[in-house]
């Protein structure tokens, strides 16, 4: 039997599953919110439609992933598809890409899956409700936590080339990240090795003030170091803001120990270098 995959918002994290899935022979059935993104999706190899504004295939795959963040409303899939996704028993693998940000705030302490969630901005609130919510349906439901995701054309380089990057200093604050290929080369293993139930952090092995990336983002340039400022005089976006509301240390032993990964990035001095490798190709 083919194996077919369902990626309802199909992005940045999903693509880089559909790259591995893909040459393995896979279908892949991906949506998108635009005619123009979907084209480049078919480009891809990707069947691609606009959703919403047309019906989802559940019933033509085999395994679904959803990347779609919840909303004001709560999670669109689920607001549209629960039922339906309550009677897919012929799916083999459900995968929920969710957020670090639903531990909440530790002050630069460690957290692994089985901490406490205690989001402590809306949008990790949300998030906890979404993964319950998918909990609830009874699917071999795996839960994906990513860290702070970068990757090609997604990281410091851009805004350090313009002028446009700062330093922004809170003492004590530090993120854990993770590459695209990585989140790919997780959930093709989880995929490989399904344990419904299971929730896995996904980031890389060395949590960093932001600051700190920034710094080595412009030394590998060679360009100047961008100017600190602090975070209380920052002119930030609410979101941006939002995100220096919560420090903490992401710990990634389950993605090693049960699905035997081997972080291809396991720094981001290796995953910058490997970015600014690959622009001078």
């Amino acid at each position: 039997m083919s194996k077919v995959l369902l990626s309802i918002g199909h992005g940045f994290s999903a693509r880089a599953l559909a790259s591995l899935l893909l040459a393995k022979g896979w279908r892949v059935i991906g949506t998108t919110r635009s005619e123009e993104k979907a084209e480049v999706l078919r480009g891809e190899g990707v069947e691609a439609l606009v959703w919403p504004g047309v019906d989802l295939p559940i019933g033509e795959a085999t395994h679904l992933l959803t990347s779609v963040a919840p909303n004001d409303a709560g999670d669109p899939v689920l607001a549209e598809y629960e039922d339906a996704l309550r009677a897919a028993d012929h799916l083999d693998w459900v995968g929920y890409l969710s957020t670090t940000g639903v531990y909440g705030d530790h002050q630069g302490g460690w957290v692994d899956e089985d901490t406490a969630l205690t989001p402590s901005t809306k949008r990790g609130q949300a998030r906890v409700t979404a993964e319950a919510g998918w909990q609830a349906l009874g699917l071999p439901l795996h839960i994906f936590r990513l860290a702070g995701i970068y990757g090609p054309g997604r990281g410091p380089f851009a805004k350090v080339r313009k002028g446009t990057a700062r330093r922004i200093i809170k003492p004590g604050q530090v993120f854990s990240r993770i590459h695209v290929e990585d989140i790919g080369a997780v959930l093709d293993a989880s995929i490989r090795q399904p344990n419904p139930g299971a929730v896995y952090n996904l980031c890389d092995d060395n949590p960093a003030p932001p600051e700190e990336v920034i710094e080595h983002a412009a030394e590998l340039l060679g360009l100047p170091i961008p100017p600190a400022v602090a975070f209380e005089d920052a002119e930030m976006t609410p979101m941006a803001r939002s995100f220096y509301a919560e420090s903490k240390r992401v710990k990634n032993e389950r993605i090693k120990d049960e699905l035997s990964v081997k972080l291809r990035y396991p720094d981001y001095r290796s995953g910058l270098a490997a970015l600014l490798a690959a622009e001078t190709k």
